[in-house]
């Protein structure tokens, strides 16, 4: 499996249920701000539910730092909507939902399996030039938390916008940062 880090987002076009009403939103009305990607298998299911109402929970921060979250899944966005209004926790869900009834948006970040036409539970998380900076995939039965994606972003935004500096381990916003040298070869 190659790699996506670094890699410009495939280009889409597509339909999804946003806010009550059906768009149509392509990988261009992306670039330019910071996006956060997260596929899940299907609609109607188990896991999925509680990830997307995580992140509905963590939204509105996400949204302050600047950042736009895309769910989606092999489902159309008619089975987006019929779903939001079905149940309480995707009723939480005011980012868009993106219809891939080809499978093509799951496929060109690498996250398809064809023989169920479903995605595996992948985030990325794409810069404002459309590039992939985060890339985390996960089994069917495990869940994600958007609670560690907002530190990815804090830190990919910090990484970004302080040219020399590296953030360690579970590094949260306003610890000290690495700036990779020399001198630091061993010492940590």
């Amino acid at each position: 499996m190659s790699s996506i880090i670094n890699q410009q987002i495939p280009e889409f076009t597509t339909e999804a249920f946003v806010n009550g009403e059906f768009k149509t939103i392509s990988s261009d009305d992306v670039k330019g701000k910071w996006a956060i990607f997260m596929f899940y298998p299907h609609d109607f299911t188990f896991v999925c539910p509680t990830e997307l109402e995580d992140m509905a929970n963590h939204y509105e921060e996400l949204q302050g730092l600047g950042v736009e979250v895309y769910s989606v899944s092999t489902d159309s966005h008619f089975v987006h909507k019929a779903w939001h209004d079905a149940s309480e926790a995707i009723g939480k869900v005011t980012f868009p939902m993106l219809g891939d009834g080809t499978g093509n948006i799951a496929r060109g970040f690498n996250v398809l399996i064809e023989e169920e036409h479903a995605a595996l539970r992948g985030t990325f998380l794409v810069d404002p030039d459309g590039v992939v900076k985060v890339a985390e995939i996960h089994d069917l039965g495990i869940g994600r938390s958007a609670k560690d994606m907002v530190r990815k972003v804090k830190a990919a935004q910090y990484v970004r916008d302080n040219d020399g500096e590296v953030c360690p381990a579970a590094w949260e916003q306003g610890q000290e940062t690495l700036k990779p040298s020399l001198d630091l070869v061993g010492k940590i």
